[in-house]
This record gives structure tokens, sequence and C-alpha cells, in this order.
């Protein structure tokens, strides 16, 4: 047992390294500056403007390193003055100033396309537009734009000095998530090889298939989050940021390897019920999800994990076990010996497995496999021709955005209606609650509602306790801090924590009479109608999307088996060509199965296909990980000797999978079944190719008819 000093430093720099902790610190200090110097000046009926100000630069912050973080913020004061101003100047005519707010909402939405970080800079810019209308509504015209901007400038001078000063807080803490998702991944893995008859194979593949989304997801923020703290050009680069480099690229071999399948499992547990091969290599597959976990916690307490050395007495008993099978006699049907098989070359990928993690700790010193791909656009020519892409009918941004801006003119009808200088609360809460998804809106609506009953009954408590304007402001600067540092991960606690800082900002301005019924009955009226808007305005249900991700999720593991074979006559290379065919074919996965996800909470009318799309997810899943196991093993295909028979096979099936894509969106009167290519001599190979006839009977269930 450790020491309790131990366990308390331990606690605090775990905590100190969260991203939503220092979201919320950030916070803190940045509103506390704002009071105690309004305090000094005697500003006190400026508070609210710049707090507001704070809110809105704090809403649109990206996880960039200082360089890149300046440049946003630089580019989020410039956004912040041009929509101010148009707001500001259409104050006197309410319809026009509701039409400026709905374009600029779809313009916004639109700018999302180009990427997270613009995504988040859009949310500010349309919170700080409200902001701007809400003060001028409530007759605080005088000021209040400088004062916003005040604010905001502040937050991003804190912002700017943060990344500065402690760079890898937010990269830490990327990373060990990532490392605690992938631990978990290997433990629902397992489950997979237990060695028991009539087990709930497909409900075990669908459960991994989902977990897979949460670690791509993982991988790509912290991808992004490595990426902006890169030096430009070949600058030299600090250790820390060498040894995530290491780390990244570590994982990303990881989840090659675990995403990959040798044998169809039920086979595999028929055919070696009777030797604990398989209970073997569950248990190394167990304890190498008990070692990534505890790698991850080392990873935020910023320690190094503990080995008890179970891990390598586990793959030699594994080792040992598959050996007897192999001295043993040779078995005499098919099936028996495709397991033999199988099972040796899931040993060897378990072993490489974990030959992966001792240098998990080690700098990476370069080469040509580190590089990173960039993403976003890399000038305005770019950047336009992925907001143009989104110019469509059946775009889900572009209905997001229509939808957004409707809905926010039925909110302004009810500003304008109601002259209640509280009620632009309903227009936030639309921009807060409203989502691509109907299911992530239905999620947020009810979160936003019970957050804000819960933080009413906080701060009539807190107002009653704490008469004392001294305490009622410290509540507020903390009610501020776990608000923006909560809002990703607990919204219902961060809705809770705004309405704090709303009641006890209005009970200090002297405006409190009526406040709590008012912001109870605007969060409603708000989150109904971005719930109906969801559900009536261009809904944007995922069987609609569906073809188009199947489509790429197809054509992405075609060009991932086509980088597999390439490497046949060079050996195995982790270039950037190969992680980024492999990276695209796990996204386009992931984006099926979070497809699938947010699927089963839409209405019943909209998911009358979620049986056939389950099992096309289950298979196209089961497909990448046959070709994950080729990947994985890519460097012995160079000694197969079969280079030739190799290439013909996996282009047949390339060329399968290729047509298969091209025909998702047709109507289902004109797709025809494609001949599926003969076996293959390699296992994985021919795995796969034993799956082209159920994608090709679930894709026609599919496609939308004629």
């Amino acid at each position: 047992m450790s020491a309790p000093g131990l366990d308390w430093r331990v606690t605090w720099s775990r905590t100190r390294n969260h991203e939503g902790v220092a979201r919320g610190v950030r916070a803190f200090v940045a509103l506390l500056c704002v009071l105690l110097v309004g305090w000094w000046a005697g500003w006190e009926s400026s508070f609210m403007p710049a707090m507001l100000g704070v809110i809105a630069s704090a809403l649109a912050e990206t996880d960039d390193g200082w360089r890149g973080r300046l440049r946003a913020q630089l580019l989020t004061l410039v956004a912040f003055a041009v929509v101010g101003l148009a707001v500001q100047a259409s104050q006197p005519l309410p319809l026009l100033q509701a039409l400026v707010l709905a374009a600029a909402a779809l313009a916004l939405t639109l700018v999302g396309a180009l990427g997270e970080r613009y995504r988040a800079v859009a949310l500010g810019v349309l919170v700080f537009a409200i902001y701007i209308a809400m003060l001028g509504h409530q007759g605080r015209t005088d000021k209040a734009l400088v004062l916003l901007l005040l604010g905001a400038a502040w937050y991003g001078v804190v912002s700017v000095l943060w990344a500065a000063l402690l760079p890898r807080a937010t990269l830490r803490h990327r990373m060990s998530r990532l490392y605690a998702l992938l631990g978990e991944q290997l433990r629902l893995k397992a489950q997979l090889l237990e060695p028991v008859r009539d087990a709930d194979l497909a409900g075990r593949r669908m459960a991994l298939a989902l977990h897979n989304g949460r670690v791509v997801l993982a991988l790509t923020a912290t991808k992004e989050s490595l990426f902006s703290r890169l030096p430009q050009g070949d600058g030299p680069r600090p250790v820390w940021l060498q040894l995530a480099m290491r780390q990244y690229l570590a994982a990303q071999d990881i989840h090659e390897r675990v995403n990959s399948s040798h044998e169809d499992y039920g086979l595999l547990a028929e055919s070696l019920f009777h030797s604990d091969a398989l209970y073997r290599c569950q248990r190394v597959l167990t304890q190498l999800g008990a070692q990534l976990l505890k790698f991850a916690e080392a990873i935020a307490a910023r320690g190094s994990p503990v080995h008890t050395g179970s891990t390598a007495r586990a793959i030699e008993d594994m080792q040992a076990a598959i050996a007897h099978l192999l001295a043993g006699p040779l078995p005499q049907q098919p099936e028996a010996a495709r397991a033999l098989g199988a099972v040796q070359q899931l040993g060897r990928n378990l072993t490489a497995m974990a030959g992966v993690l001792p240098a998990l700790e080690q700098p990476l010193q370069g080469g040509a496999g580190e590089a990173l791909h960039d993403r976003g656009p890399r000038d305005w020519r770019a950047a336009w021709q992925r907001v143009r892409a989104q110019l469509h009918g059946q775009s889900p941004l572009l209905r997001h955005g229509l939808r957004l801006a409707l809905t926010l003119l039925l909110g302004s009808a009810i500003v304008a209606t109601t002259r209640d200088p509280h009620a632009y609360w309903v227009l936030l809460t639309i921009v807060f609650v409203s989502q691509p998804r109907y299911a992530d809106t239905r999620h947020r609506m009810v979160q936003r509602a019970t957050g804000t009953a819960l933080g009413l009954c906080l701060g009539w408590a807190a107002i009653r306790l704490f008469p004392a304007t001294v305490l009622q402001s410290a509540l507020l600067v903390v009610a501020g801090g776990l608000f923006l540092g909560s809002r990703h991960t607990h919204y219902t606690r961060a809705s809770a924590s705004v309405t704090v800082l709303l009641l006890l900002s209005f009970h200090q301005a002297g405006m409190g009479d009526g406040v709590i019924p008012t912001r109870m009955l605007d969060t409603v009226v708000g989150g109904v109608l971005a719930w109906l808007a969801a559900w009536l305005v261009l809904p944007n249900w995922q069987s609609r999307q569906w073809p188009q991700l199947a489509e790429q999720a197809l054509r992405s593991q075609a060009e991932y088996l086509q980088e597999i074979v390439a490497q046949a006559g060079t050996g195995k290379q982790d270039h950037l060509a190969y992680r980024l065919a492999r990276r695209n074919a796990h996204n386009a996965d992931a984006a099926l199965s979070n497809a699938y996800a947010a699927m089963l909470k839409e209405p019943a009318h909209a998911r009358r296909l979620f049986e056939a799309c389950g099992r096309f997810l289950v298979l196209s899943h089961t497909l990448l990980n046959y070709l994950s196991a080729l990947g994985a093993h890519r460097g012995a295909l160079a000694d197969a000797g079969q280079d030739g028979v190799l290439r013909r096979d996996a282009a047949a099936l390339g060329a399968q999978l290729t047509a298969l894509a091209a025909r998702m969106r047709a109507p289902q009167g004109e797709v025809a079944t494609a001949p599926v290519p003969g076996a293959a001599t390699q296992p994985q190979l021919a795995l796969a190719m034993q799956l082209l006839p159920q994608l090709q009977r679930e894709a026609q269930g599919m496609l939308p008819v004629a």
C-alpha cells in the first residue's frame, strides 16, 4: 500500500492535468480578475458584459500550442467584432436583427465543415451575437460591445499564457484517455476468445464495434492535440513531444493489432474446445488490457506504471500451450487445421503487441514513419471547397444550419412578442441544445432542463444562505469555472452551474425579481423548439446517411487493403501513406458505429432498417478485423513466396469492395449482385471473401426504392 502523501500527490497530478479541470481553472482565473478589477475601479455595473465576454471567448477556445491559440484568439476577436457590430446596428429593427442572427447561424454552421476548431469558434461567435442582442434589449447598449470584447480579449490572454506555460496538460489528458479506452477494448476483445459453445458472438461483436468508434474518436482527438504542438518545419522537438509521438504511434499499432481477427471465433471455439490454448490467449489479452489501463493512469499521474511480471508469464504459458498443440498429431479435418494455423497467428500477434509496450516510455528518435497528416484546409481555396461541398440538400451540416436558423427566427419572434428582457435565454437554449443529430438534441434538451432546475434550487439556496456580496461573488466565479470546465463532459452540471451564475449576477445587480420562473420557462421553451425542429424540420435521420457512410467504409477498406498488399514485396513499413489509409478505414468504421448508436435513439418510423444496418455494421467491422490481421502480419507477407497469388486475390477483393461501394447509392432495382471471386489462398483474404455475399445482401436491403 502506498503512503498517504504519495496518494495525495498522484491524485493532485491526475486532477490538474484533466482537460476539463484546466478549462475550468482558466475560466475561474479570468472571471476572478474581472471581478477584482471591477471592484477596484468601481465598475460594478460593468461586471455582466465583461463576464459574458469571458464566457463567449472560452466557448470559442481551441486546443493548440500557444502560437496556434494566439492566431485563433485574434481570429475570434475579429469575428466577434464584425458580428457584434452587425447585430448592434440592427438593434432598432427587431425583424432585421432576427434575420442577422439566423444568417449568422447558417453561415457559422457551414464554417464548421473546416474542422473541430472552427466549430468551436462558430459556437462562440453565435453566443457572442446573442449576448449583444440581449444586452441591447435590456437597455445596456452603452459600451456593451466594448466591454464584451475586453472580456473576450482578457480570456484570450489567459488562454495563450496557459498554453505557453503548460503545453503538455491537454495532450497528457487525451493520451491517458486513449490508452484507457484501448485497455477496455482489449477486455472486450478477450470475451470473443472464450471457447464456449452457443456464446452470443454477434452481441459481443456489436459491443466491440460500438466501443471501437469511441477509440477512433480518441485517436483523432489525440492526434489533433499532438499535431497542433509540433514545431513548424524541421525544428527541434522537446523530449516530452518525442515521447508523446512514440505513444501515439504505438497506440495506432496496438489498435490495429487488437482489431485483428485471424479466424471465425465460432470455428475456433468448436475446434479448440478441448484445449486451453484459447483460454491462454484470452488471459494474455486481459493482462495486456490491464497493463494499458495502468499505463493510462501513469500518464495522468505523471508517473511510471508498476509491472508485476504477470503478463510475461502469461505469454510464456500461451506460447507453451500453442507449441503443445503444434507438437501433437496434425488434424485431419480442414476446419481443425485452419483453427490451428489461426491460433498460431493469434499467439504471434499477442506477443508482438506485448513487445510494443516496453518502448512506450522511450522518446521517438525520428524516422520516416513519424509524419502526421494535416486534415485541415491548407488555403482559402481548399476551405471554400469544403464549405461548397456541403451546399446540397442531403448535407447534414446544411440541414442543421437551416434548422438552427429557422428555430432562431421562431425564438426571436417570441422575444419580440413577449418583450421580456430575459427572453433571450430562449435563443441561448436553442443554440446550446440544437445538435446535428436528433438523438443528441433530445439528450441535450433533457440535460439542459434538468441542470437548469437543479441550478435554480442551488442558486436560490445560495442567495438565502450567503447574503454577503463577497461570498456571492466568490460563488459566482466558481460557478463560471464549473460551467466551462464541465461543458463537454457533464452538461447537466454545466447547465446547473451557469444557472447559478446568472441568478447570483442578477441578484447583485438588483434585477432578481421573477428571474427563477422566467429562467425555467425560457429553458423549456427553447429546448422544446430545438427538439421539435430536429424532429420535424429537415430531420437528419441516420437511415438517410447510412448508404453514404457504408459506401465510404467499403471504399476506405479497399484502399487499406491496397496499402497492405503494397508492402508484400518490401516488408513492414509504418510510413504516412499506410497509416493514413489505415486511419481512414477506421474512421469510416467509427462513423458507421456512431451512426448506428444514434439510430437506436431515433423515433420508430425513422429506424425501420436498423436491424439490417446492425447486421451490415457487424459484417463491415468483421471485414475490417480480417484486414487488420493481414496488416498486423504484413511483415511476413514478403516471406510467403506467393506475391503474385496474394496480389491477384487482394485485387479481386478490392475490386468487389469498390464495386459494391459504387452501387450503395443506387435504387434497389438497379443493383445487381456481382459474382464473388474464388477462394483465396491467404487465410484472412479467404475469410474476407466469404463475407462478400452477406454484405451484398444486406446492402441490397438498405438501398432506397426506385
